[in-house]
């Protein structure tokens, strides 16, 4: 399917939707894949440098140490 006929399908299939809060969801997506800038919340680029310090300072797992504490965290659930 190209990008037209995928268009074409997607408001075909919102026009035939009845439920107002599928709708909003779709809505919000769009709105957000049409920004074309994001902005963090001071919070979040807090946590963002956080992040970064911590992998200065060799704070991090590698993905087999990752791969194990999720097996772990799995296990414990």
């Amino acid at each position: 399917m190209n990008t037209s006929e995928l268009k074409l399908d997607i408001i075909q299939k919102i026009t035939e939707l009845k439920e107002v809060r599928v709708i909003e969801e779709i809505k919000k997506l769009l709105d957000f894949e049409l920004n074309d800038i994001y902005e963090l919340s001071e919070s979040q680029k807090n946590r963002v440098a956080e992040a970064r310090e911590e992998y200065t300072n060799g704070n991090f797992l590698n993905e087999e140490e990752a791969d194990k504490e999720i097996d772990q965290w799995l296990n414990e659930k």
